[in-house]
């Protein structure tokens, strides 16, 4: 019995081909020098030999839409490295507002191609844009005094593409009340020129809910405060000298776990106010194993924002980049599968992200590959309580060397980070601190 339906069938098939020169086969073609997975004949696109054309790929060549004679690919969002987000700061002066910010940096060799700063006499704009090529300052001139400015920094990859913008920031210029009187001036106040102008600064920006942010001027604490439930925080202080200063803030977790300061010049000019907006304190980190049989999982978590997403890098022959969200408390945790991870020592830093802002890497939690658990809380039990500057779980010489080069010397913001945690900790290095070492001297 003759099958018409498979002869109808057969017939438009057929029929397709002859009148569809170029139809969409797609399939693996291999020889000893290349392979083609899904090769698909087409009039236009990709060439790739003389007989065949390749019109599109999932890939993409460069950051964008991938575009062809007949179709169009959007790829969704466009995709970057993990990028800082920009920390400004704004200081007035007479008709004119100074900007400087920290550089975006990102991952895999990306670098800023152009800073765009935005001014507005509304604060959420709209903005006037103006590039600043790529130089981390730039000075508004030709502004009216008494009334408040606002300013943003946008980045642009090498390609032209937005990629991060830091928050707001404001200032009031302010006409100059200098007479020219002469005078004596008055003795005189380490970096300002000796006379209290009342010059000040603010800083605000994100560290760990309820957490304690510390405010350092030139390597010596001077003020602290508490940010909220939602990480926000802003410090201040005020009746400074005009001059160059070099601030920094850090916080600490709900742990005890201290961040890394992040440093800040700031030259404050007489009888002005500067704010530095969008500080973004580093997440702490911390591991659960000293050493970790490899195969096994280790615990790799911290604090930072709540609600955000950290970015955890850990070293190896080949980087491994891992992601965990924060909870309302900002607490993350992600179990890593050391399969991966080659014998030997590692170390693994953080850093968090919340819409557009991203903040840098924080402070680096050291662990080893090996052959067996151990466990972070028996190796503690190891290492003395104070004294260990250099964190190998001993107090030697090598400690006994870090101290002596900070003795008599203005303690720099680092060292007084850990001189708070493992010595005195009442800001200074002194026969004190030795005395605490040599209770703690390893034998």
């Amino acid at each position: 019995m003759v099958n018409y339906r498979q002869i109808i069938y057969f017939l438009l098939l057929t029929l397709f081909f002859l009148f569809n020169p170029s139809p969409a086969l797609a399939d693996t073609a291999s020889s000893p020098s290349f392979n083609m997975l899904e090769g698909v004949i087409a009039p236009a696109g990709y060439s790739a030999s003389s007989n065949f054309k390749l019109d599109g790929l999932i890939s993409q060549f460069s950051i964008g839409p991938s575009q062809a004679v007949d179709f169009i690919l959007k790829s969704g969002l466009l995709y970057f490295p993990i990028i800082s987000t920009p920390v400004v700061t704004a200081s007035a002066g007479p008709g004119k507002v100074s900007l400087s910010w920290t550089p975006a940096t990102g991952l895999l060799g990306w670098r800023a191609g152009e800073y765009i700063v935005g001014w507005s006499d509304t604060s959420g704009g709209p903005y006037n844009l103006v590039s600043a090529g790529t130089d981390l300052s730039y000075t508004k001139a030709g502004l009216g005094n008494n009334s408040p400015y606002y300013f943003v920094i946008k980045v642009k990859d090498m390609l032209g593409n937005d990629v991060a913008t830091s928050t707001e920031v404001s200032a009031t210029p302010v006409p100059n009340n200098d007479n020219g009187g002469g005078g004596g001036g008055g003795g005189g106040g380490g970096s300002g020129s000796g006379r209290v102008s009342g010059a000040g600064a603010t800083f605000r920006g994100r560290a760990f809910p309820n957490s304690d942010v510390s405010l350092f001027r030139d390597g010596q604490f001077v003020a602290t405060t508490k940010a909220g439930p939602d990480a926000n925080f802003e410090i201040s202080v005020a009746s400074l000298a005009a001059g160059l200063y070099n601030f920094g803030v850090n916080s600490t977790d709900n742990s005890g776990r201290q961040s890394l300061i992040q440093t800040f010049p700031v030259t404050l000019t007489e009888g002005a106010s500067v704010v530095v907006s969008g500080i973004f304190i580093a997440p702490s980190i911390s591991v659960d194993k000293q050493e970790v049989k490899q195969g096994d999982n280790i615990a790799i978590f911290g604090q930072s924002i709540p609600d955000g997403k950290v970015t955890i890098a850990v070293n190896s022959e080949k980087q491994i980049f891992a992601q965990a969200s924060t909870d309302k408390s900002g607490v993350y945790l992600y179990n890593l599968d050391t399969v991966v991870l080659e014998m030997g020592g590692h170390t693994a830093k953080s850093k968090a992200a919340l819409v557009n802002e991203v903040s840098p890497f924080g402070p680096t939690a050291g662990f080893k590959v090996g052959t067996e658990n151990i466990l972070l809380d028996q190796a503690a039990k190891k290492c003395p309580a104070k004294g260990d500057l250099n964190g190998d779980c001993k107090v030697n010489l090598i400690d006994f060397s870090i101290a002596a080069y900070w003795y008599k010397r203005p303690l720099s913001a680092t060292f007084l980070a850990l001189e708070k945690t493992k010595l005195n900790g009442d800001g200074k290095l002194n026969l004190t601190d030795f005395s605490i070492m040599a209770y703690y001297w390893s034998k």
